[in-house]
């Protein structure tokens, strides 16, 4: 085979790039391999193995030239692992890309007086193909090596052969550095994570796809002063008695289900005391569906809890004052009904509505009045109190009826008592013959209520907006997601309201 051979062309080394005759940046790029962790490696022993059948020599090697020594990553007949740097027979590859082949080398100036060959184990022949980096660094070379000097050199075959080879060992070094990088690049980032983790104020926790907890970072153990539980059953000392039943039940039937987790539990704290926690889990699942981890945090609710709870509190006893207020009223208006005996029916009347009202009071306290699940039953009850001395409703409801959820009861009861006490002021229930017609028409994604005012005093748009227009305003267009239009005709007020029906049911 010729040396101008196509095949023979395509297996030469890469040139070394001229910036790497800067020793310190080329002994940087051969301590990015991490040579230790080679030496010995199968691959390149199998290399050196084949090297020194093909070029019929004795030994073989794979080496690296470090700052000090040349270190042997693979050997083939030469139990030694290095040899001093400044003997080294491969410091005359550096900076060249092609084989060097030393017939005799007492023979050869340039290694005459080597100790190599003056002494043991006095080489004879060497041939070595340098290995360059991808980055353009002299490494080390692919070396064969015998104790006989060679009447005839390597042939072009047994040449290309120590190239293809040599491209191989260079292959499985960046293999190697690749690996080494792509380790590094993961450790710091899981460094990264950690270190976030272990910052957070939360309790964060992993288990494994049998339910064992293999992870609790520090604040687990700031928190209540313990070491973590192992199994979902070791959390029994660490939850409220009262708490613990029901939360390791639901535990239980996500984890089966492999479905993610909440819940609100109290948490015994390293002082003894009890803080309300909010517990969130979620599984990490495999392409196939296969839960493999779960991932959960334990965040601390007590203030929130707190809060909500002195909120309530506050809106109890406001509630209470208010409901007072009525029976005070009642009780007054039933005192002097004794006294004037002519006026009882009155008395009567007015405690009647006192009561309605009182009634539809309870609609605007959130999470605490009573249970209504349909508009028309909301909206019968709001107006009970209007009725005319018959009983006969002055607000009549036509139309659909839809079920509405406890958290729409309240911006629609604020809504219509504002519209039916306005109309009872200055409208059409201020009077003795007037009424309301109230409309429910389905709208495909929203429930239309139209709202006609009928038989009152005339009335006009002064173009005010007060504290109830912005009220009804807020309410239809926030929680209950509408809109809402209202003008005057000759017969009294007409409101028309949009809501949307997601927002009256959830």
């Amino acid at each position: 085979m010729a040396l101008d051979d196509p095949l023979l062309q395509s297996s030469v080394m890469p040139e070394p790039a001229s910036e790497f005759t800067d020793e310190a940046l080329r002994l940087d790029v051969v301590e990015s391999f991490n040579a230790a962790a080679l030496e010995d490696d199968p691959e390149l022993q199998a290399i050196v193995e084949f090297a020194a059948k093909l070029c019929k020599a004795p030994v073989s090697l794979v080496t690296l030239l470090e700052e000090d020594r040349q270190r042997f990553l693979a050997r083939e007949g030469l139990d030694q692992r290095d040899t001093p740097r400044e003997v080294a027979f491969c410091n005359h590859t550096l900076g060249q890309s092609g084989l060097l082949e030393v017939p005799n080398a007492p023979d050869d100036p340039r290694f005459t007086d080597n100790p190599l060959v003056t002494d043991a184990p006095e080489v004879r022949f060497y041939a070595g193909q340098p290995l360059v980096s991808s980055e353009g660094a002299s490494l080390g070379t692919l070396c064969v090596i015998d104790t006989k000097p060679h009447s005839e050199p390597l042939n072009a075959f047994q040449r290309e052969g120590l190239a293809v080879l040599a491209q191989a060992a260079v292959r499985r070094l960046e293999m190697r550095r690749s690996a080494i990088e792509a380790e590094r690049t993961i450790a710091e980032r899981e460094q990264r994570l950690l270190r976030m983790i272990e910052g957070v104020p939360q309790i964060a926790w992993s288990a494994d796809s049998d339910g064992n907890f293999d992870y609790f970072n520090k604040r687990w153990t700031q928190v209540t002063g313990s070491e973590p539980p192992k199994t979902a059953e070791a959390w029994q000392p660490f939850l409220h008695p009262d708490d613990f039943e029901s939360t390791f039940a639901k535990w239980q039937e996500r984890f089966i289900a492999g479905q993610e987790f909440d819940a609100e539990f109290r948490l015994k704290c390293a002082d003894g005391s009890w803080k309300w926690v909010l517990g969130l889990a979620v599984p990490v699942t495999e392409g196939d569906g296969t839960t493999r981890r779960w991932f959960g945090t334990v965040t601390d609710i007590d203030e929130v809890r707190n809060a909500l709870e002195e909120r309530d509190l506050l809106a109890n006893e406001l509630s209470h004052r208010i409901k007072n207020i009525f029976a005070v009223v009642m009780g007054l208006a039933t005192l002097k009904a004794r006294k004037s005996p002519e006026h009882e029916p009155f008395a009567q009347e007015l405690n009647k509505v006192l009561q309605s009202l009182g009634r539809a009071h309870e609609f605007v306290r959130p999470d605490q009045g009573p249970v209504q699940d349909s508009l028309q039953g909301l909206l019968g009850a709001l107006f009970a109190p209007y009725a005319a001395n018959d009983d006969e409703p002055r607000v009549h409801i036509s139309g659909i009826d839809t079920a509405i959820s406890p958290r729409a009861a309240t911006p629609l009861a604020l809504v219509f008592h504002e519209l039916a006490t306005n109309s009872a002021k200055y409208g059409a229930l201020s009077s003795d013959n007037g009424h309301v017609d109230l409309e429910v028409t389905d709208a495909g994604d929203s429930i239309v209520l139209r709202w006609s005012e009928h038989g009152g005093p005339a009335v006009a748009d002064k173009g005010e907006v007060g504290f109830g227009s912005r009220l009804v305003e807020m309410s239809v267009k926030g929680q209950l997601q509408g809109s809402w239009e209202r003008h005057f005709e000759p017969d009294g007020l007409v409101a028309e309201l949009t809501m949307a029906k997601a927002a009256l049911s959830s």
